[in-house]
């Protein structure tokens, strides 16, 4: 799910598909945070240097989504991510726990290939094709095959940093340097 769970290339259809890899979300001193990588490979190919894994969406841009994993099926999940933010009214929580429901459910969606996580000025979530909605301990997530990586260096800089940008810039450059599957050209959104 991480984008190379498996080292390996998934394949559908005789087809090879792109992923994206690692994605972290920093809440800290009422500010929050979510970076990712630009790195899309394909297989142990680097495909794209500088994709942008991190946007915003909903109204206004209110909510800031990041995803690790199968490129094709992260877009399918922030066009269904933004169709419950309008549903809902803007409100990210109730928009992240319906879209898991339908995540799980759902015969297309359960089989997408990515992991998500998503911020607004209330909530960090991390949203899985189990149908979990999970808020992190300590509001801070990393996902994608650098992901444990950027928790680790997260988590230990969060004792001696405030700024959740630094936290998460300087995460994002500790999982670049150990994981191959991650480059340095971080896209950073704050909420």
């Amino acid at each position: 799910m991480d984008g190379h769970s498996d080292q390996s290339s998934r394949h559908w259809h005789g087809l090879t598909t792109w992923h994206g890899t690692t994605i972290i979300g920093v809440k800290r001193g009422g500010k929050t945070v979510v970076a990712g990588d630009g790195q899309v490979s394909m297989g142990n190919t680097v495909m794209k240097p500088n994709a942008r894994k991190v946007r915003r969406i909903g109204e206004g841009g209110k909510v800031v989504a990041g995803f690790a994993g199968a490129t094709a099926d992260a877009f399918t999940l922030f066009e269904r991510l933004e169709k419950k933010l309008e549903q809902y009214r803007g409100q990210l929580l109730r928009a992240a726990v319906e879209l898991a429901k339908d995540w799980r459910t759902d015969k297309y969606l359960r089989n997408l290939e990515a992991l998500m996580i998503v911020a607004d000025d209330e909530s960090l979530l991390v949203l899985t094709g189990n149908g979990d909605v999970l808020e992190p301990e300590g509001g801070i997530a990393a996902i994608g095959s650098g992901g444990n990586y950027a928790l680790s260096a997260a988590r230990a800089l969060s004792d001696y940093e405030e700024d959740a940008e630094v936290i998460a810039r300087k995460a994002m450059a500790v999982a670049a340097e150990v994981c191959v599957f991650t480059n340095d050209n971080v896209t950073l959104e704050e909420v």
